[in-house]
């Protein structure tokens, strides 16, 4: 019976963590009162980029001749040795979700201030292959989107455009082999769906751009009168600096 208790409480510890977690993830400190996510420290150290507020900046011109963007930007800086590295690692591999939601309500307040995105109809992640999703047991980008479009105040669409093969993980391919990884992965199931819009495409990180490329490419391909516009949660400095 103690064993049964034990493991009731322990459930109820990690449950409680998950949803209403005590430290702040990025710093490990206490998160404080009133503080959603971050603590207060960490949210204003934050290494944000400012890119949604600017038309021209070094994400946009990633895309340059490659695929047609109205308006591209990242939030946060992918700094190794930051707490937000962390925090992203937390919900890509061990399983924190509503860091995710979090992040993405925090961009999408500064999406919706900034004012370049305001006309955004609608918000899609780029998705994950079917085997991918159940091993992990979500999307991040979903959740990330989720969290855009609640402040956007506009929908999330996860059904319209599909991965339609498990292609290997991008993590420690080369950039040319990262393009290959991911050449026509990307399939619109739902045209009709995203037609005259514009469409927020939503992803976790930037690396080489190929994976938001090949998913932006297909949607062009498959939907008529349609805009694209990009927003990412983080990207390091490295890689854009490659783009300037």
């Amino acid at each position: 019976m103690g064993s049964v208790v034990g493991t009731i409480k322990r459930f109820g510890a990690d449950l409680k963590e998950l949803f209403w977690p005590s430290v702040c993830p990025v710093c490990g400190g206490e998160l404080g009162e009133g503080a959603t996510e971050v603590c207060n420290r960490c949210r204003y150290d934050a290494p944000l980029t400012g890119f949604w507020t600017q038309v021209d900046n070094p994400v946009v011109r990633k895309f340059w001749g490659l695929v047609p963007i109205v308006n591209a930007s990242a939030f946060i800086y992918f700094v190794h040795g930051n707490g937000y590295r962390d925090l992203i690692h937390g919900f890509k591999y061990r399983g924190r979700w509503l860091s995710a939601l979090r992040m993405g309500e925090w961009y999408g307040g500064e999406l919706s201030r900034g004012g370049l995105y305001t006309d955004v109809d609608v918000v899609v992640p780029v998705p994950l292959h079917i085997r991918k999703r159940l091993y992990r047991g979500y999307n991040q980008s979903e959740y990330i989107a989720e969290g855009i479009a609640r402040q956007l105040g506009v929908t999330v669409d996860t059904r319209s455009v599909v991965r339609r093969r498990h292609n290997p993980s991008q993590a420690r391919k080369s950039r040319s082999e990262r393009w290959d990884n991911v050449k026509d992965v990307f399939a619109v199931r739902r045209p009709e769906a995203l037609r005259g819009h514009h469409i927020l495409l939503v992803d976790d990180v930037l690396t080489t751009g190929s994976t938001v490329i090949s998913c932006a490419e297909s949607i062009l391909k498959s939907v008529e009168d349609v805009r694209i516009s990009v927003a990412v949660l983080a990207v390091s400095r490295s890689d854009i600096e490659i783009a300037r």
